[in-house]
């Protein structure tokens, strides 16, 4: 087996089952004699061990800052029923979260990187067809291994198993990764609207952004629900109108979905006339000009942008963006309206955006209460050794 030894003092992450090893932290790495080449390959099995030659875990090699993904933190075979397993234990537990066989939902996260033990590698389920993504060489390789297990576990209800790594694969790999179907059950028929707390949504894992659909905001769009009956609401960066959905099948006066993309708007406008539903209206439109001049209009909002920040670098540029965005939503909602605000982007932690949020309300001048801090739903979930993994944080406020 290929061994990495990590620098003295850089292994205490690992040694608290960080799943990540970084580059800067790999002091030497040993080939065994009969490996063929003179250097590792992007997905290759290593075993990480300490200056000292403790043993630490297992995991896939990559070119980049995290150079090692790792899978186990204690001696395995990683072969066919090592991958199984994962999924296996990943599957058991949606199971145990009522998602696998709920009448009512039948999409979902099946597996989540990190807070399922295989780093960059996700599944989510559409009512028959899984979609998973590589973002790791490592998970790439193994594919047909997934797919197989796939079959294994789920059984009859499987009926397609597409691969959507193309965007996600590291940039810097000689691997093509195309999109497409790595297996389809003979003549069976895959469907692409898919239900999510009764109400339907058409899903377009093959065009559409990531998997297809956010799946991440179940939980956070029964919520707004809840709060809808007679009111007007306005779905702010919409995409396949998920809020706008839920909003107006719970009984809203009426919905105005925007997004600056005329593509998401068009999806918005599918799914709306797939629920059957009349009062709404869709704008392809900027957020922050389509604030303006709205005072008093609505009685709820709703702010989902997209990632404002991946990068540490552009994470000043993020806040203020927050804050503006939020600072328009809480100046013109109506007295007595809920504001749900969110955000995915990762290196803007849960306290960084309250306080933006925050700032927002000091500078619209007007009393501001938090009703419900909100996150991922559990199919996300996440592994307490990898904050990280808690990427969407947001807040439903109350504005006199």
């Amino acid at each position: 087996m290929i061994k990495v030894i990590l620098h003295s003092g850089k292994d205490h992450s690992v040694k608290r089952f960080h799943p990540w090893v970084f580059s800067g932290a790999i002091k030497k790495i040993s080939l065994p004699p009969d490996y063929p080449k003179d250097d590792l390959s992007e997905g290759d099995v290593v075993e990480v061990y300490t200056s000292q030659n403790e043993f630490l875990g297992m995991g896939h090699y990559q070119i980049g800052s995290i150079a090692i993904r790792m899978f186990s933190f204690t001696p395995v075979t990683p072969d066919y029923n090592f991958w199984k397993s994962k999924i296996q234990k990943a599957y058991d537990f949606r199971t145990q979260l009522n998602l696998t066989n709920n009448p009512s939902t039948n999409c979902y996260r099946l597996f989540f990187g990190e807070g399922d033990g295989l780093p960059g590698f996700i599944i989510d389920y559409y009512n028959g067809t899984a979609v998973f993504q590589s973002h790791s060489i490592g998970m790439h390789l193994i594919k047909q291994d997934i797919v197989k297990a796939l079959q294994e576990i789920i059984g009859e209800k499987l009926v397609a198993v597409f691969d959507k790594s193309e965007e996600t694969m590291p940039k810097q790999a000689a691997i093509k990764a195309p999109n497409g179907y790595l297996w389809k059950k003979e003549n069976a028929t895959i469907e692409t609207i898919a239900l999510e707390n009764d109400n339907k949504f058409q899903v377009d894992w093959e065009g559409g952004q990531k998997t297809g659909f956010f799946l991440d905001q179940r939980e956070n769009r029964a919520l707004l629900g809840s709060y809808s009956n007679e009111k007007t609401v306005l779905n702010t960066f919409c995409y396949t109108g998920g809020f706008s959905v839920y909003a107006a099948n719970a009984g809203a006066k009426e919905v105005h979905s925007i997004d600056i993309s005329k593509k998401a708007i068009e999806l918005t406008d599918r799914n709306i006339a797939l629920n059957n539903i009349k009062n709404h209206e869709s704008h392809a439109v900027d957020t922050f000009d389509f604030l303006k001049n709205r005072e008093n209009t609505y009685d709820i909002i709703v702010l989902d942008p997209p990632a404002f920040a991946k990068h540490q670098n552009v994470k000043h540029n993020a806040v203020m963006g927050y804050k503006r965005l939020n600072y328009e939503a809480i100046k013109q909602i109506k007295s007595g309206g809920l504001l749900f605000t969110f955000s995915c982007s990762q290196v803007v932690d849960k306290n960084t955006f309250n306080s933006t949020v925050m700032a927002a309300a000091i500078e619209a001048g007007r009393t501001v209460r938090v009703l419900h801090h909100l996150s991922q739903p559990p199919d996300h979930c996440v592994n307490i050794f990898h904050p990280e993994g808690e990427y969407l944080k947001g807040l439903v406020v109350h504005v006199e």
